[in-house]
């Protein structure tokens, strides 16, 4: 009897990844569903940003499979750049070109890779700036923003692609406290909309209140999985609740 045609957006299954001797990621499995967010915990180090990193086909795969809306992208056949038209993904560091405008770093791709005209690409942008309080920084190079608006620019242009699938790597671990609730009120407003995201972060209150599946990584495994309320207040591998105990006091 064949098995049921998954449901799932994104399939991850036996991913390995290492780096000379050391496993980096060992045997994960994953399912993500449309509208989903998938928050990725653990201790630096654990595997979170690499694992992101396989998805967006940014670091080769040694061996296990990712597949996206059913179709296997870790086959070496398949071209990466189709891939990211996509999937978008947002750094920890922005990553936003230097010498071009807030407004020509969000248009770039849309215009180059997915081949919007230029009126289209701006149309797009500049609503998608203005939801996000940044239209009157459409025109400033990002030395001219702070740490909070360059991050929320990044989200921006990976949102004026349209992507499946938004992948978050600790996009708070670089700012300031006090410009982390800006930027964490935007992804709560993406959440909400029903945008199928994985992110890695530190913050717990924001996982526990936004993410529909919390994963916990350690030493590249994904050792629990499942939904916040379970995960947090009911860990069931004694590694989950020694994490917890730390980042989280009150769970000890």
């Amino acid at each position: 009897m064949n098995a049921p045609p998954s449901t799932a957006l994104l399939e991850v299954r036996g991913l390995r990844k290492t780096y000379g001797d050391r496993v980096v990621l060992d045997s994960v499995d994953l399912d993500v569903a449309a509208h989903d967010v998938v928050c990725l915990i653990g201790s630096s180090g654990s595997g979170k940003s690499t694992l992101l990193r396989c998805l967006d086909l940014l670091e080769e795969v040694d061996d296990g499979t990712v597949r996206l809306a059913g179709h296997e992208i870790t086959d070496p056949a398949v071209d990466p750049r189709e891939v990211r038209k996509r999937v978008g993904m947002v750094f920890q560091a922005y990553n936003l070109f230097p010498h071009l405008t807030v407004l020509d770093n969000c248009t770039l791709s849309p215009r180059r890779v997915h081949g919007l005209s230029k009126a289209e690409a701006e149309a797009r942008a500049h609503e998608l700036l203005a939801q996000f309080g940044l239209a009157e920084h459409a025109g400033k190079h990002p030395d001219r923003l702070s740490g909070g608006q360059q991050q929320r620019v990044a989200l921006v242009r990976a949102l004026c692609t349209r992507p499946e699938l938004l992948l978050l790597d600790e996009i708070t671990a670089a700012l300031d406290p006090e410009l982390v609730g800006e930027v964490l009120t935007i992804v709560r407003d993406l959440a909400l909309a029903g945008t199928t995201m994985i992110l890695a972060t530190h913050e717990m209150a924001f996982a526990r209140e936004v993410a529909t599946k919390v994963c916990f990584l350690h030493e590249g495994r994904i050792l629990e999985q499942g939904p916040p309320a379970q995960l947090f207040t009911a860990p069931r591998e004694e590694r989950t609740r020694q994490f917890l105990a730390r980042v989280l006091p009150s769970a000890g």
